[in-house]
């Protein structure tokens, strides 16, 4: 049933529709025999920020197609995208993967120490680091907290290189910290844009900037001579395959000299959350979509397959590498590989800037 059909049933401004079982907790609460229950199932549909004070904050990324380094000043998001594999992490922390991921933020406090003190340690070897390779580093909390600003500065001092990724123009308000690392190659930007249908974003995406924005933060970005180049991912077949040549065409014109995609996979609790939403707001498609998914992944939903995870396998996943290719050829990018600084990293700026004191 869609949105439109049944309003009452759906969470407007979240992805998920549901909160699926964490598969660490042995009791789970439910709403049962609704007819006996005089009062609303209560159910806090606010943001709920959890502060932490974690010892670590660099992690080392272990994945045969994945390998290096990332940091993650956030757990959780409020962007909702309905499809994102960092929501089966949100179990680990007691949490479920659904509405809970969107609503819980887990925010890491002493990220900017953290940071600092590890990149002063002797035994750190500069290398580019994911920021963020799970949530988004700029999603609305980072408004107020300026966690990934500070984290910024903090790699601007060291010159340590990062590449980042987003789909928020706020990255935009740290024009100053990223224009100086870009003047010493020591940041790349990559944009998330799924398409360019704002009606489709709403409900896969609720409350990301629209596309017209992140477009518009390619174009300004490139404007100030920052490296930066466009994620066409997920894409889900039936969804926003069909789009893939047009977001190519409009990156290209932002500015943008680099493209990359994945296609759609849906491990974990993912599976259950995405065809819940699914079959709430495309009734009609649900199952066409679903078995296009299937098709990418030798018959399966859920793909953890080293190599092909991420590209999918047979007719369709051929399709759509043909089509995001011949856009990307069309269009001039991906011609030049960027190269991070590494030579200028130096692991004695906290103690230098002690001593100005």
């Amino acid at each position: 049933m869609s949105e439109e059909q049944n309003p009452d049933a759906y969470f407007k401004g979240r992805g998920a529709q549901i909160n699926t079982h964490n598969r660490f907790l042995k009791q789970r609460v439910v709403q049962e025999h609704m007819e006996v229950i005089d009062e609303p199932f209560l159910q806090n549909e606010k943001t709920e920020i959890i502060q932490t004070h974690p010892k670590t904050i660099i992690n080392k990324v272990e994945s045969p197609d994945l390998r290096g380094l990332s940091m993650n000043p956030y757990q959780g998001c409020e962007h909702g995208c309905i499809y994102c594999y960092a929501r089966n992490a949100h179990e680990y922390w007691g949490f479920s993967a659904g509405l809970d991921f969107e609503r819980k933020i887990i925010v890491k406090m002493n990220a900017p120490e953290l940071l600092e003190k590890e990149l002063s340690n002797p035994r750190h070897q500069p290398e580019p680091i994911m920021f963020s390779g799970n949530t988004d580093c700029y999603q609305p909390q980072e408004r107020k907290l300026e966690l990934t600003r500070k984290m910024l500065q903090v790699l601007l001092k060291f010159r340590h290189p990062a590449s980042m990724i987003t789909k928020n123009s706020l990255i935009l308000r740290d024009l100053d910290v990223l224009k100086e690392m870009a003047e010493h190659r020591l940041v790349h930007v990559m944009v998330s844009i799924t398409g360019l249908d704002e009606k489709m974003r709403m409900k896969l995406e609720p409350r990301t900037a629209t596309y017209k924005n992140r477009l518009a933060t390619v174009r300004e970005l490139a404007k100030a001579n920052i490296p930066v180049g466009v994620m066409v991912a997920p894409i889900i077949p039936g969804i926003n395959s069909h789009e893939v040549a047009d977001v190519v065409a409009a990156a290209a014109e932002a500015g943008a000299k680099s493209a990359g995609y994945t296609i759609v996979r849906l491990n974990g609790q993912i599976g259950e959350i995405f065809k819940d939403w699914l079959e709430k707001n495309f009734p009609d498609r649900a199952a066409k979509v679903w078995n296009q998914i299937c098709e990418c992944h030798g018959g399966k939903v859920n793909d953890s397959r080293w190599g092909v995870r991420m590209r999918g396998e047979g007719q369709v996943a051929s399709a759509i590498k043909q089509l995001f290719h011949l856009a990307v050829q069309k269009h001039g990018l991906n011609r030049d590989e960027f190269e991070f600084n590494l030579v200028d990293f130096n692991p004695n700026a906290g103690k230098a800037q002690l001593r100005l004191f």
